[in-house]
């Protein structure tokens, strides 16, 4: 069909990206939460600009994850997430967790004071 992609790439961030459609239209593939997209983002700022931007499906959003209005599932994370969840005492790490296990959107602030203690 002309009005479908069968192949494309694409850049987000430093990172490219391929995406290939089945030639065959007996194919019923779809997106699952088996592939997600990480965005790992400079400050909350950048978060909730993303969020606001991609989230098409409340009920599937969780721990920073959403799904957009496709069915792409991403994963919307501060950056400074890794660094509290690597580098952490097992204690920081647990309290961070703890924040974040609730949440939808993550909340940088929270994480913050749970990893400060």
């Amino acid at each position: 069909m002309p009005e479908t992609i069968m192949f494309s790439d694409f850049r987000l961030g430093d990172s490219w990206f391929t995406a290939m459609d089945s030639a065959d239209p007996r194919h019923a593939f779809g997106f699952n939460e088996a592939v997600s997209l990480v965005v790992r983002c400079a400050d909350q700022a950048e978060v909730d600009r993303l969020w606001q931007a991609l989230s098409a499906v409340p009920e599937a959003e969780q721990c920073g994850w959403l799904k957009d209005r496709f069915g792409v599932s991403w994963q919307i994370v501060p950056a400074a997430m890794d660094t509290m969840l690597s580098q952490g005492t097992p204690e920081q790490v647990d309290r961070v967790v703890q924040a974040f296990m609730p949440m939808h959107k993550i909340d940088l602030a929270t994480l913050e004071a749970a990893y400060a203690g």
